[in-house]
């Protein structure tokens, strides 16, 4: 059956509250694995801190390295999985990986200490154990997440009206999942210890795993390898299957050294984002048409504005989370909330405004004001460094070794939200629009890898401030230093890219 036919029969087969009950299967295998995922960063920069007493920097650099790779691998998972595996066989061999690399997580090893002789001793095979398991849930993601949101799609038949409102809700999962993971695996791994919380979110991953092999029978086959036979043809030994899965766990491996050494990512992610930019210089002037070079230029340029974007945003997980830990008053009603769990603010107000903005292009449209795609991203960027001006002025109100005020970090993350809002899914719909129709999977792998180079580069950012060591004033002043030199950066170059705004737009016309 190809995959059109397919896809029309889910389309008219049975269906839960008008979509097809595959799409439930899948809203709930993302939403599992996106609690993994968010439940164990929201508790990785705290753990190198605190259990292996990693320095600031140290630990900032570790995590932009495995958020690099968690955005990075997906464009290879991907292109594996269409050419050769299949969406069924990656997802599946994805979750496995996860679930394994959650499990090691879950193995603490001991705890770091200072010996009497002033030096720092640390368990070197529980910190390789570590990176091997962030490298088996980096590989892993590669292989499920763009495949999942790939089978959202073949859910519906082309021109089938309800494919927007099925991605909205298969998003909505998303943010469920992230919500919950920060709240729960955050305050069960700060409170109950390290080994309960990383344990949790892999016991989500393996929920995730299950629904999906459970569900296949709603998929009516559209995620099957496009050449069963050519995996199966056997090639020194074993099927081509095997040597994928092989290949895989070189990468794996490979990914934690690179974990181990945060530069060799950096030049990996370096290497790859100028060739592929040089790619598009090369593939613009061969472009007959002057629409489709107008437009692959727009895609290009926006695209890399938005590398300053996420590399702010991506503060979240690192420096906002220490200084949450350190700088912050968390009590709220007489609890305090954990650092880790003010992670969750983001996908929370992605829940509740999401609809808002859902609502509000289609109205603009139709009433003839809707802003261009630079528009909206030099309204995103210049949200993002709002953010951060908005936090650097809440720490400089503090009086001696007062703590911010929490209301100061939920106006940054408020912020923070909108701007991804503005600038997220209106640069996934750029590129879907905008590129040459036989170029789009290669323009979006181009969208994922500036997301991984500024996850990257927000490590390096993050890095700039060591508070392990100091006071709480000390802190919260060296925090509000980096927060406001973020909050210049993203001001600036937001309000120039909605200076250029107007000349960006003509290269979006036909």
């Amino acid at each position: 059956m190809s995959e059109r036919a397919a896809a029309a029969q889910v389309a008219g087969g049975g269906e839960w509250f008008g979509h097809p009950r595959g799409l439930y299967v899948l809203f709930a295998t993302e939403m599992w694995e996106r609690f993994s995922y968010y439940g164990m960063r929201a508790l990785l920069v705290l753990y190198l801190t605190r259990h292996f007493l990693f320095d600031d920097a140290m630990a900032a650099h570790s995590y932009g390295a495995y958020a690099g790779l968690v955005y990075a691998l997906p464009v290879v998972g991907g292109l594996i999985a269409d050419r050769w595996l299949g969406l069924r066989r990656a997802v599946i061999f994805g979750g496995v990986l996860l679930c394994l690399g959650h499990l090691a997580m879950a193995w603490e090893g001991s705890p770091a200490r200072l010996l009497n002789d002033g030096t720092l001793w640390r368990d070197d095979f529980g910190l390789s154990m570590t990176f091997l398991a962030m490298a088996m849930i980096a590989v892993g993601v590669g292989f499920l997440k763009p495949n999942i949101s790939s089978l959202v799609g073949r859910l519906y038949a082309p021109g089938d009206p309800r494919c927007d409102s099925g991605f909205t809700i298969f998003y909505m999962g998303i943010n469920l999942g992230a919500a919950l993971a920060t709240l729960l695996v955050g305050w069960v791994g700060e409170v109950w210890g390290w080994s309960w919380g990383f344990g949790l979110a892999g016991v989500g991953m393996l929920l995730g795993l299950g629904t999906f092999v459970w569900g296949q029978r709603y998929l009516h086959g559209l995620a099957e390898a496009p050449d069963p036979a050519w995996l199966a043809q056997r090639r020194y030994g074993l099927c081509r299957e095997h040597w994928i899965y092989l290949a895989a766990i070189v990468a794996v491996l490979l990914s934690q050294q690179g974990l181990s050494h945060y530069q060799w990512v950096g030049g990996a992610l370096l290497v790859a984002f100028l060739g592929i930019y040089l790619f598009w210089g090369w593939f613009c002037l061969r472009l007959a048409s002057i629409a489709e070079r107008r437009h692959v230029l727009l895609v290009i340029i926006l695209t890399f504005c938005s590398v300053l974007f996420w590399a702010l945003f991506e503060q979240a997980g690192s420096s906002m989370t220490l200084f949450a830990d350190r700088a912050v008053d968390r009590q709220l009603g007489g609890f305090e909330l954990r650092a880790s769990q003010i992670q969750a603010l983001n996908p929370i107000f992605i829940l509740l405004l999401g609809p808002l903005f859902a609502w509000l292009w289609p109205a603009l449209r139709a009433r003839g004001l809707l802003p261009g795609y630079a528009a909206r991203f030099g309204l995103g960027i210049t949200q993002a460094g709002l953010g951060f001006a908005v936090l650097a002025i809440g720490i400089s109100l503090g009086v001696d070794d007062a703590k911010t005020a929490l209301i100061w970090l939920v106006l940054a993350y408020l912020l923070h939200t909108t701007g991804e809002l503005c600038l997220s899914p209106v640069g996934l719909s750029m590129v879907t629009q905008l590129s040459p129709v036989r170029l789009v999977g290669t323009m979006m792998g181009t969208w994922f890898l500036a997301v991984a180079s500024a996850s990257y580069i927000g490590g390096l950012l993050a890095a700039l401030v060591d508070s392990s060591a100091a006071s709480q004033a000390a802190a919260g002043a060296a925090y509000g230093a980096l927060f406001a030199t973020l909050g210049k950066m993203g001001l600036g170059i937001g309000l120039l890219v909605l200076l250029a705004s107007p000349w960006l737009h003509r290269l979006e016309r036909d």
